[in-house]
């Protein structure tokens, strides 16, 4: 097991150190995407899926140029995935209020119910991880989480009014710049 606490000070990061956070992050994202991947290759869906589905989930009415967006995907990608989730039910696609060319996507009680399902086990190892570790690591690592994040995307996690990223989070001058 690793010696978290041990790590030394974040301003004179070794290679090693380095090298250490880069496996440690691999084998999380593993471990984290494990469960949902079993319960999606059931279901004859992959990753893809589960990306659409959770960001649908989490942004109803999300436009599919939004969408393409936060997934960095091709269009020819993102429909075939979507297709294949509007076909077996779990997305509905209409058009926009104002923009009738838009394509606004909503999951559907189904999807809500397969997203539920597949972000169980990550919600709780989450939890789990934070309520370890305690409210300043859980601070720390969600501040680590914004700098690996590419400038464009940061601004999803501020809070307007705070001065800052994530809330009552607080990156020093100079940390987290590009």
């Amino acid at each position: 097991m690793v010696d978290v606490k041990g790590i030394a000070n974040p301003l004179f990061l070794r290679e090693e150190e380095l090298r250490q956070a880069i496996e440690m992050f691999f084998f999380a994202y593993r471990d984290f995407t494990g469960e949902p991947d079993v319960m999606l290759a059931g279901l004859g869906l992959g990753r893809a899926h589960h990306r659409v589905i959770y960001f649908v989930g989490r942004n109803p009415g999300i436009t599919v140029s939004e969408l393409l967006r936060i997934l960095r995907i091709t269009k020819q990608s993102l429909s075939r995935v979507l297709s294949h989730l509007v076909d077996e039910e779990y997305i509905v696609q209409r058009p926009g209020d104002r923009d009738r060319r838009q394509r606004l996507l909503t999951l559907t009680q189904k999807g809500v119910e397969l997203e539920r399902r597949l972000t169980a086990n990550q919600r709780e190892r989450i939890a789990t991880a934070f309520r370890n570790a305690g409210a300043d690591a859980v601070q720390g690592f969600n501040l680590v989480l914004h700098g690996i994040i590419d400038p464009e995307d940061r601004r999803r996690f501020d809070v307007p009014g705070t001065g800052g990223p994530l809330g009552n989070a607080r990156l020093k001058a100079g940390a987290g710049k590009r």
